[in-house]
């Protein structure tokens, strides 16, 4: 099975934390994040999972948003990488 994973530029991570809605429950720091996403992208590997890196483009994804009524929250997001080609 393949899947997108999000993959967040470190250019763009403060635009990004002041965007979304669910910070508290968001890495501080990009190196942070980063170190999570490396672990959960080997591990989806491990299991026979085919990890496609797909990096967010900020500005659709706060459009993809805008046009449902959703908050910019991590179900928002995983929507958002899962079904935008």
């Amino acid at each position: 099975m393949e899947l997108n994973l999000a993959y967040y530029r470190r250019k763009d991570w403060k635009k990004f934390l002041k965007m979304i809605d669910d910070k508290d429950s968001m890495h501080d720091s990009w190196n942070d994040w980063h170190k999570s996403f490396l672990k959960t992208k080997h591990s989806l590997i491990s299991k026979g999972f085919i990890v496609n890196d797909f990096i967010v483009d900020l500005d659709k994804l706060k459009i993809y948003c805008s046009n449902r009524n959703l908050k910019i929250d991590g179900k928002a997001r995983s929507q958002f990488v899962t079904n935008i080609k």
